[in-house]
């Protein structure tokens, strides 16, 4: 009754005596009881309002508590949300793998680990990325050449298979014809650079195949480093309808943009091409 009990009312003291308790008594069972009754309140108020936001932590939660009139510290928030297994979980967003290196084809070592260039195609890095369409996505593989950074080969599909990788190896073959035994060809361990179809294409022209370790990019930074521009400086907002669209922007940027615009050392004109 004392909740609600307006002032100028009854007293506790005056309760207490028409209840035939003493008001130490009294004062006694509400330190107990108090406390309790006010976490399942605060409880509650957090409960409700994490299932009405599923997708808020435990920070806005209690921005959210305050702005109804209910103040609570938020790790006291983080507690209870903790304890009632109510945590918002980050979703990543989808990102599709681009390398799969679980396969049964042989794996070549790792020739490319502190190799020092001193000319065009002596090393050419490969590598595969995706590109987000409208609908879904397409995937994209380059051939550079480590010593300009010159994109010699390029394809983009909307599937992961083989030719994928080949044709973008192909594109490389006829641009440069090199001499062989003379390049080494450097990929990570995916199935497209593992299987016997690629391999039939550098052993056809005297290539020799080497492979990054697993989960290593660093032997292949040079391929890394183009993705990451073509990322940010073409793919990243834009909204490419299809496959063809993509190919056409995305050719444009590599051969208009980053292949004639962009020397990436201080090679002399004629030796960049």
């Amino acid at each position: 009754m004392t909740s609600p009990m307006q002032q100028g009312k009854l007293t506790v003291e005056r309760m207490c005596r028409l209840a035939g308790v003493s008001r130490a008594g009294y004062y006694r069972h509400w330190a107990i009881s108090a406390p309790r009754q006010e976490e399942t309140a605060i409880r509650d108020a957090v409960q409700r309002t994490a299932l009405a936001k599923r997708h808020y932590g435990y920070r806005r939660i209690a921005i959210e508590l305050g702005r109804s009139g209910l103040v609570v510290n938020r790790k006291r928030v983080l507690r209870l949300m903790r304890k009632d297994n109510l945590l918002c979980l980050r979703r990543r967003p989808f990102v599709p793998i681009t390398t799969d290196s679980r396969h049964e084809w042989r794996v070549v070592p790792n020739l490319a680990r502190g190799l020092v260039l001193s000319g065009l195609d002596q090393l050419w890095v490969a590598d595969i990325t995706y590109v987000r369409l409208l609908e879904e996505f397409a995937f994209l593989a380059v051939v550079l050449d480590a010593f300009s950074r010159r994109v010699v080969g390029w394809a983009l599909e909307d599937h992961l298979r083989t030719s994928l990788a080949t044709k973008a190896l192909d594109m490389a073959l006829q641009a440069r014809c090199p001499v062989p035994g003379s390049l080494i060809h450097h990929s990570d361990r995916g199935v497209q650079y593992a299987c016997r179809e690629y391999s039939a294409r550098l052993d056809a022209y005297d290539i020799q195949p080497s492979m990054s370790r697993i989960g290593n990019p660093y032997d292949n930074a040079k391929a890394e480093s183009f993705m990451k521009t073509l990322k940010q400086e073409e793919v990243d907002g834009r909204a490419y309808r299809d496959a063809k669209h993509a190919r056409e922007a995305i050719g444009a940027f590599i051969e208009d943009v980053y292949n004639r615009a962009r020397p990436h050392s201080a090679l002399a004109y004629d030796l960049w091409y």
